[in-house]
């Protein structure tokens, strides 16, 4: 459910006061917050904050195309680390057709005949 339009945007107080802070300082260093649920208004652009995953800070710079969204939707808070090699395997072989077709890298399997003179069979 969305905010009432009278209530206004959320901003935390803390943060609005280090911005209020910082707009007065020839050379800004970002903000480290962790409110997430903050909305971006439109004083914050240009300005870098340091927004805390629950794990690490992640430096973000604050663009007008930001305007409206919130501070957390920047920072992800869960990695994707890929899937299983099972998974990988499966799909690279229904990508060639499920046949074992040589790549580039493998060489050619190379049949052994046995020499005409030669038998091991007892005479």
């Amino acid at each position: 459910m969305a905010r009432s339009v009278w209530k206004g945007p959320f901003v935390d107080p803390s943060l609005l006061k280090k911005v209020e802070k910082l707009k007065s300082q020839a050379k800004p260093m970002p903000i480290k917050t962790w409110s997430r649920k903050s909305t971006i208004i439109p004083e914050f652009i240009g300005i870098s904050f340091l927004i805390y995953n629950g794990k690490k800070f992640i430096l973000i710079k604050i663009s007008e195309e930001m305007v409206g969204h919130k501070l957390g939707e920047f920072s992800p808070t869960r990695q994707f680390h890929g899937h299983t090699p099972a998974d990988k395997k499966a799909a690279q072989e229904a990508s060639h057709g499920g046949g074992a077709k040589p790549t580039a890298g493998s060489q050619p399997t190379q049949t052994i005949k046995p020499k005409e003179g030669a038998s091991n069979a007892k005479k």
